[in-house]
């Protein structure tokens, strides 16, 4: 499957949906590297990702622990961003692309640390995927108002 994700990579633009196990990888390996855009994997962070993984995918801790395991390796031997993004953008429907950004704040919020690194690079991925500032900033305060333990906004 990595191989097959990977030839993805080097492809023309999809003009097709991923398949599910392809687009759990690249979503996965996107959480990760928003992660590590502050240059700390910081185990929250980590914690954040088996757990958003996890409860989006209904896999057991195994099966998520294969998971990170194989987006890690993606993440590795993906080389740019914009590879990566090009992959979701094309391969995932618009509304699951505002929920991968919902995600990608979840991330970046996990350490309670909020990095100009990671804020510019989560404007960059935005951007990449195809979703607006304003749906971005409606994700970052559903994130921010769940991990308050308020209603989140919808």
């Amino acid at each position: 499957m990595l191989k097959t994700l990977l030839a993805l990579l080097d492809g023309p633009a999809q003009t097709q949906q991923l398949q599910d196990d392809d687009a759990r990888t690249a979503l996965t390996a996107l959480l990760i590297r928003v992660a590590k855009e502050d240059g700390h994997y910081a185990p929250s962070e980590k914690q954040a990702i088996k757990g958003i993984v996890g409860q989006r995918y209904s896999l057991d801790s195994a099966q998520t622990d294969t998971l990170m395991a194989e987006a890690e390796e993606f993440e590795a031997q993906a080389g740019d961003t914009v590879r990566i993004t090009r992959l979701i953008k094309d391969g995932v429907p618009y509304i699951n692309r505002v929920d991968v950004v919902e995600a990608l704040w979840q991330v970046v919020l996990a350490d309670n640390q909020r990095s100009d690194e990671e804020s510019a690079f989560l404007r960059l991925v935005v951007s990449l995927i195809g979703v607006t500032d304003q749906e971005s900033g409606l994700a970052r305060r559903r994130v921010a108002t769940a991990a308050d333990g308020t209603k989140p906004i919808r």
